[in-house]
C-alpha cells in the first residue's frame, strides 16, 4: 500500500469531516471478527495517511484504510 499524496488526504478529510456517518461496505482485514458488511459508524478524524479514525456504533475503533477498505456516506458531517 502506497501512502497518499497531501493532496489526497486533504481531499478525504473534506469529504470525511469529524461527524460523518459511514456504513461499512468492504474492509480488508484478515483479523478484522467485528466489524462487517452494514456496519455504521462515525468519522472522528483523517489522519495523516488518509486513515479515517472510527467511532463504529459496535463499539469497535478500527480505523478504515484508504485504498484498502470501502465505506459509503449515510450521512455528511461538519458544518454541512
Amino acid at each position: 500500500m502506497n501512502t497518499p499524496s497531501r493532496e489526497t488526504v486533504e481531499r478525504l478529510r473534506r469529504m470525511y469531516p469529524p461527524g460523518t456517518r459511514v456504513e461499512l461496505v468492504h474492509m480488508d482485514d484478515p483479523y478484522n471478527r467485528i466489524l462487517k458488511p452494514g456496519c455504521l459508524g462515525t468519522v472522528d478524524f483523517v489522519d495523516d495517511a488518509g486513515t479515517l479514525a472510527m467511532s463504529w456504533d459496535c463499539g469497535s475503533s478500527l480505523g478504515v484504510v484508504y485504498g484498502e477498505d470501502e465505506v459509503r456516506i449515510v450521512k455528511k458531517g461538519g458544518s454541512d
